[in-house]
């Protein structure tokens, strides 16, 4: 079996995919394509069309099985052709399909990947930070340029992702991959390599692991199940991957029961005596781990360490936006209004994609904030997701807000990010502390049968073709329920401080 770009990618997505899509119990795997996932696999071939319509005369390989394709590929190299469109490169165990083999000066070629997202992360426009490569994208170039070296076409190690924006971006494959990790982007693949070979060839087995990003995968359900019925400990919220493996190898700890009956100060005794034991993982690391391993088992409700006092005023806000990313794109912001009138939800909401619909969307709910009584509102969000968002939008649309306002309306203390009281004041008998987890354990109900963030964007690129008010009264919905959600789990840390 061939080693491909998604099989690297599958890796760094989740080092246990590759096994388990080859070796798992396949009747476990859910067949059917999550819409949100065929949404951004359509957009990307949206996007691939619209690019090579533009790039000039090109030799078209996009037809036909892999071998044909192959043998195409290798004579079109050699009588030197220009531009090749989604040639295919096998050689040994690895088997690439760049989009672009573009021919250089030098007679050699570089492989380009069409991207519909953004060629660098971390970038900072307003501070002139240049982002740095993306790790996922940086291993599906270096497996191209791989097959290129060892075919005799390619000896730089260097590539190109033409990205959203229409920029092509160099990725060297020789730099290192930051100012911390000294090692290669190239260091990199070949590590990835070896060990998506051996998970491959079943030489090498791993075990699941429960994340936030699980539920796109389509063995979210069967990793889940193993998960709950092996107690593995991802299923503790703040045990993840990384520190299951360590604690499993340095510590022999198998489940959230070992958590609970190990011995926290002879492991920290040896971690001081040995930094490269439990490496990463200090006092305070065991000692949360341990409390809500407790919390989970034995104490069976939430805990509240630090009576907290919520603002006192006569409008109430629960707030929450909607937006799609790959777009970069926000479509709704909505609020769920409580006051001495009652209660009510407001949307502010773009019906076309278009920078006049989005600046109008947000506009509006400014001029509604701004309508509040100063200094007798509070506003409650779940996570930094839209003070981030806020912050990035003020820049395309400075003339709405000043950059001051957005500023001082988060410093507000009556503005509030309710996910940084759960962390820092609550602990919970769930593996999750995710608005949808903690509303659900206090009876919450979302009226929509599958509620997602990433199917609303779905169900918004689907009204934007269609025009179908339903769909658009779905993601009102959604949204609706996800500010009830946010006053629900607000109410329910006050009732618990009242306990207390």
């Amino acid at each position: 079996m061939h080693i491909t770009a998604s099989k690297l990618y599958d890796y760094l997505q989740c080092p246990h995919r590759v096994w388990r899509d080859i070796y798992g119990p396949q009747e476990e795997k859910i067949k059917e394509t999550n819409p949100f996932v065929q949404m951004l696999w359509d957009k990307g071939v949206q996007y691939e069309k619209k690019v090579i319509t533009d790039v000039g005369e090109y030799l078209d390989l996009s037809k036909g099985d892999l071998e044909e394709r192959f043998k195409k590929t290798i004579t079109a190299m050699k009588a030197k052709t220009s531009l090749i469109y989604q040639g295919v490169l096998i050689v040994d165990n690895l088997a690439g399909i760049p989009d672009l083999l573009r021919l250089m000066p030098d007679g050699l070629y570089m492989p380009i990947d069409i991207k519909s997202g953004m060629g660098v992360e971390g970038e900072d426009e307003e501070n002139n930070e240049e982002g740095k490569p993306k790790k996922h994208y940086a291993v599906q170039l270096a497996l191209y340029c791989d097959a290129l070296i060892r075919l005799g076409f390619e000896n730089k190690k260097k590539a190109l992702i033409y990205d959203i924006r229409g920029n092509e971006v160099e990725y060297n494959l020789e730099n290192p991959i930051g100012k911390i990790n000294k090692i290669t982007f190239w260091e990199l693949y070949e590590e990835v390599l070896l060990k998506v070979s051996a998970l491959i060839d079943n030489k090498v087995q791993n075990k699941p692991a429960i994340a936030g990003a699980c539920k796109l995968c389509p063995w979210y359900t069967s990793c889940k199940k193993w998960a709950e019925n092996t107690d593995d400990p991802t299923c503790l919220f703040y045990v993840g991957r990384s520190k299951r493996d360590i604690l499993n190898v340095d510590a022999g700890i198998n489940t959230v029961q070992d958590i609970l009956t190990m011995n926290v100060d002879d492991l920290m005794r040896q971690h001081e005596e040995d930094k490269n034991f439990l490496k990463g993982i200090g006092q305070k690391t065991i000692d949360k781990i341990v409390t809500r391993a407790n919390i989970l088992r034995n104490i069976k409700k939430p805990v509240v360490y630090n009576k907290i006092d919520f603002p006192q005023v006569d409008y109430e806000l629960f707030f929450d936006i909607e937006d799609d990313p790959t777009q970069e794109f926000v479509y709704l912001h909505g609020v769920y209004e409580r006051s001495p009138n009652g209660e009510r939800f407001l949307d502010f909401t773009a019906k076309e994609i278009s920078p006049s619909a989005e600046k109008q969307a947000w506009s509006d709910f400014w001029q509604y904030i701004r309508s509040l009584p100063q200094n007798n509102f509070s506003i409650y969000y779940y996570s930094h997701h839209e003070k981030t968002t806020y912050k990035r939008m003020q820049k395309v649309y400075s003339d709405v807000v000043s950059g001051d306002e957005v500023e001082s309306f988060f410093e507000n203390p009556n503005v509030i990010d309710l996910y940084q009281i759960v962390l820092k004041n609550t602990d919970w008998p769930v593996g999750s502390y995710s608005l949808k987890a903690l509303a659900q354990y206090l009876n919450f109900s979302w009226r929509d049968k599958t509620p997602s963030g990433a199917l609303s964007i779905q169900w918004f690129n689907d009204y934007i073709k269609s025009k179908d008010a339903n769909i658009l009264n779905r993601i009102l919905l959604y949204n609706e329920d996800d500010c009830k959600a946010t006053m629900v789990l607000k109410d329910g840390i006050s009732s618990l401080c009242l306990d207390k």
